[in-house]
Order: C-alpha cells, then sequence, then structure tokens
C-alpha cells in the first residue's frame, strides 16, 4: 500500500506567497494538524516514510517515523517545483509584474519557467520518476507537495498537464492509492 501526503498549511508569513521549493514551517494550525497527521500515519503502520526533504514534510516524517521505528528516507524528486526568483514574493505582485505570463505553466509546458525555475513537464517527469521507483512489496508513505502529488494523480487518470490544478490534494490530506 502506498500513501501520499500533502503537508500542512505553512507559516502565515508564506501564505499568499509563491513559496514551491523554499524551506518554511507550517502554521500553527498546519503544526495542530501536523500532530494529527502523525497519530494517523502511526495507524496506518508503514514501514517505510519517504518525505521532500523540507522542513514542512520532514518534521511530519520524522515523528511518525520515531513512533513506528520505521525506516526515512528524504527524496528531493517529491518537492514543490522550483519557482526560482518567484520564490517568497506574493503572487500580487508576480501577477502586476507579469500579467498573464503564469498561465505558461499550463499554456506551455514544456518550456515556459516561471521566475527561471522548472517547467511543468520538469515537475511532472520529476515526480513521476519518484513514484515510478518506490520500492515494491512495501507499506509506503509519502510526505510531499500538492505539484508533484497532482502530477501523479493525474498520471494514474490518464489525465492532461493542463489538468494538473484540478488533482492537487488539499493540506493536511492523505490519499491512499492502493
Amino acid at each position: 500500500m502506498i500513501w501520499l501526503v500533502r503537508h500542512p498549511p505553512v507559516a502565515l508569513h508564506w501564505q499568499k506567497r509563491c513559496y514551491g521549493a523554499s524551506d518554511m514551517g507550517l502554521s500553527r494550525e498546519g503544526a495542530r494538524m501536523a500532530a494529527e497527521l502523525v497519530d494517523e500515519l502511526v495507524t496506518l503502520s508503514p514501514d517505510l516514510i519517504i518525505h521532500s526533504d523540507r522542513k514542512r514534510t520532514r518534521t511530519i516524517a520524522q515523528r511518525a517515523a520515531d513512533q513506528l521505528s520505521a525506516e526515512i528516507l528524504p527524496d528531493h524528486r517529491w518537492r514543490e517545483r522550483d519557482f526560482g526568483n518567484w520564490e517568497g514574493r506574493s503572487w500580487n505582485s508576480i501577477y502586476r509584474e507579469t500579467g498573464n505570463a503564469m498561465d505558461g505553466m499550463l499554456d506551455d509546458p514544456d518550456c515556459f519557467r516561471p521566475g527561471g525555475g522548472e517547467t511543468t513537464r520538469e515537475l511532472v517527469d520529476r515526480a513521476l520518476d519518484g513514484w515510478r521507483t518506490l520500492p515494491k512489496g512495501r507499506e509506503i508513505v509519502v510526505i510531499a507537495h500538492g505539484g508533484p502529488i497532482a502530477a501523479v494523480l493525474a498520471d494514474r487518470a490518464n489525465a492532461s498537464i493542463q489538468s494538473l490544478p484540478d488533482y492537487i490534494p488539499h493540506t493536511g490530506s492523505i490519499t491512499e492509492m492502493g
């Protein structure tokens, strides 16, 4: 069995900002949700917990692994998209500066690099590589981010890359993959 877990909400200072691959902690509400997530993950009893290596996934993974004595592995392929120099800026300021350019993430997924960062195709390929190389025959929890999880869910549904936003799970959610 494999479960994909999206981290809880990030620190308030980062909300309404482009944070992507940046490494920040959780909000107070996110920390409360993280404690509940850890309890829920412990009941799932995975023997392997993989996380993106970002603080907002690592702390949850470590707490659950400690309680379960489970193996824990960081894997950068589960990180959120790298938004380059857009990271840390408010979405409103990015829009004021670039207008509809951010639509390129879906309109031109193979070439558009938001803030000089990663294309949508690169994000999808990276996440699917992480997914396809998960060990077989294990009970695995992957604690990751909206973009990589959406990439896996859209791929499994044979959906187009333009539909990725439809597959982004809620923060703090657990998706059972079978």
